[in-house]
């Protein structure tokens, strides 16, 4: 079995291609923006043009949009090629990063926007609790595990009086691999992690009327 993972939820752009769990291709992008632009060009670059019979895309939490463009894309290639398209949390894979280099409960801690980080701690096991959006006092509040990582990771360590290790680490689809089995869905709605910014129509209709 062939399986294609696609990363979208971060700065980074990924994907990658495993025959039997093993890493065939990799194509891994710090972008910041454009990846609308660039994933679908990257796919095509992977041997066969990165057909498989699986495929597993990003949920999020992360960027509302890069995660829409992944989920997108895959959608349209499993319609395409025949293949399962399941989904994965975006914190399980760089809980899964983390672990792979320090086997040990990590708190994950990833720019959630609008001055928050999406916060979520796991073990060997899974998720110890639920994703939150936190603003950084309420995320020391909240506490961490000794081993913090993620793209906010440092900054998150530094508001400890205690010592925290950090590691800086963006979801990558070379990764896809280590996820637990557990983690995978084949409900592909996104993990907003926060409400919506926008007011829904009808709540704003309401509000007027009322």
């Amino acid at each position: 079995m062939r399986t294609l993972a696609i990363e979208t939820a971060s700065e980074a752009c990924s994907v990658a291609l495993f025959e039997r769990g093993e890493l065939l291709a990799h194509d891994n992008r710090v972008l910041g923006r454009g990846h609308a632009e660039a994933l679908i060009p990257m796919i095509a670059a992977l041997p066969e043009k990165g057909r498989a019979d699986r495929i597993l895309a990003s949920l999020g939490p992360g960027s509302f949009t890069g995660v829409r463009i992944g989920v997108a894309a895959a959608r349209a290639l499993g319609f395409a090629w025949g293949a399962q398209v399941l989904g994965y949390p975006t914190l399980a894979l760089v809980a899964a990063q983390a672990m792979q280099r320090d086997p040990k409960p990590v708190t994950i801690c990833m720019n959630g926007g609008h001055g928050e980080w999406f916060v979520q701690s796991f073990d060997p096991g899974g998720a110890l609790d639920e994703v939150r959006s936190l603003t950084p006092d309420a995320a020391r509040a909240a506490g961490a595990m000794a081993l913090i990582a993620g793209n906010r990771a440092q900054e998150l360590a530094e508001l400890f009086d205690d010592a925290h290790d950090a590691i800086a680490l963006l979801p990558d689809a070379g990764a896809a691999m280590l996820l637990d089995t557990a983690h995978l869905t084949g409900d592909l709605s996104p993990i907003y992690g926060r409400a919506p910014d926008a007011t829904p129509q009808k709540a704003q209709a309401g509000a007027i009327s009322g």
